[in-house]
């Protein structure tokens, strides 16, 4: 019985550059995903996505799923494991092969597939996803279901999703390093898309600006697909930066400033909301705190924001990102938490502009509820979906290593990491 409750088990670990978190979910038999428990460690090895230092990510990466494992009272030995960092590459392979009148049975299907797996050029590239979408019967697209009907020349569409091996195979050495299987190393844009973006969204055409701590990245969807995708390097830290800066106090205080009185937008009474700020070196004996309005807060943050949404705006130009005043903007991740930023980002883009929470699992803990962990959610529900995926062998995750022994083997680095 234990066995069998293990195989329904889905863990997802998102490793960001301000946080590492794990989540547990169980899928019972119709499909729903109910949080067994959940975990959260700060990320001290991440740089702008990437694996900066090793050591430190495999440490919080251990403490974060301990923590979920405690909470939800079961052991797991491997994960789906978000990518975050900038590098990624959308494109769409399209094949086709001649069937000669002939009804399509599964046989010729896979075929196909098998065409399409060959075909994939990478171009130096570590593939992530390679996944058949729609299919196209004598030049008519939108085929969801060929078998069965008959068709001169079957075609399929393939949407692959690659990016630079390095950091990939950074990532994947992290996770292992803390004695984790990696099941798929899943682009974080697909995750966050099936977390904030119903069906419909992502067939009409929206795009999605998941601001994160050290990078923000863009993502147009499109006829059910993630059709383009650019990264910015900046985030929610370097507010956090600037504000530490402009009143020359510590990070952690500048970012629990930001949190509490932060705001993209303005108000009368933003002269007369007085802030204490701690100094670097702290408050010496007898002497006042440094006080500030709530007004230069707001100023520091948005110039920063000013700048931040000028590189999404020629993002989503470059992309294509035009037509219909409808088109929506959908923001996530941590900094889509701070106040005012979607009225903020809609005033400059000139679009409708809304923040996308997570959705679709049950017994979500509230702390885990907002946008800054929408990837973490959408890796959940892409690990429930069970996608076809073309990958080759050398592909992360396409190959099941499994740890035999991963729960002892932690226990023992635990062991040793307190001495």
């Amino acid at each position: 019985m234990a066995q069998g409750r293990n195989d329904k088990l889905i863990t997802a670990l998102d490793i960001g550059s301000s946080k590492v978190c794990a989540l547990i979910a169980q899928l019972n038999e119709t499909g729903e995903l109910t949080v067994l428990g959940t975990g959260q460690r700060e990320s001290r090895g991440v740089k702008r996505g990437y694996i900066a230092d090793m050591e430190r990510t495999e440490v919080a990466i251990r403490e974060a799923v301990e923590q979920a494992e405690r909470i939800a009272g079961v052991n797991i030995e491997q994960v789906w494991v978000g990518f975050s960092a900038g590098g990624l590459v959308s494109r769409v392979a399209s094949v086709e092969v001649e069937l000669g009148g002939h009804r399509i049975e599964q046989d010729d299907i896979d075929d196909l597939l098998d065409a399409g797996r060959n075909s994939i050029d990478p171009e130096g590239r570590m593939v992530l996803h390679a996944q058949p979408t729609l299919y196209t019967l004598d030049g008519v697209q939108g085929v969801k279901k060929p078998l069965g009907l008959h068709a001169d020349r079957l075609g399929v569409d393939i949407h692959v999703i690659a990016a630079d091996s390095s950091p990939v195979r950074n990532l994947d050495l992290s996770v292992r390093s803390a004695h984790l299987a990696v099941k798929a190393i899943v682009a974080a844009p697909i995750a966050t898309g099936l977390a904030c973006l119903s069906d419909e969204e992502r067939e009409l055409g929206v795009a999605l600006v998941e601001l994160g701590a050290g990078v923000t990245n863009v993502s147009l969807f499109a006829g059910g697909m993630l059709v383009g995708l650019a990264a910015i390097p900046y985030g929610g830290s370097d507010i956090t930066d600037d504000i530490a800066s402009a009143f020359g106090t510590r990070r952690s205080q500048a970012e629990r400033i930001k949190c509490f009185y932060g705001s993209a937008t303005t108000s009368p009474r933003d002269n007369h909301d007085m802030i204490d700020v701690a100094p670097m070196a702290g408050v010496e004996e007898g002497a006042e705190p440094q006080r500030i309005t709530r007004a230069q807060l707001i100023s520091v943050i948005r110039q920063r924001l000013d700048l931040l949404s000028t590189e999404i705006a020629a993002a989503l130009k470059q992309l294509g990102f035009a037509g219909p005043v409808g088109r929506q903007v959908v923001l996530t991740g941590g900094g889509a938490e701070l106040k005012g930023i979607a009225d903020y980002i809609q005033g400059v883009l000139g679009r409708a502009v809304r923040v996308g929470r997570p959705r679709g699992l049950t017994a979500l803990p509230e702390a885990h509820s907002g946008p800054a962990f929408a990837t973490l959610t959408g890796l959940a529900l892409y690990a429930a979906s069970d996608p076809v995926d073309l990958r080759g062998a050398d592909s992360p995750g396409a190959t099941e290593r499994r740890t035999p022994s991963g729960l002892v083997h932690r226990l023992i680095a635990a062991f040793r990491s307190g001495y």
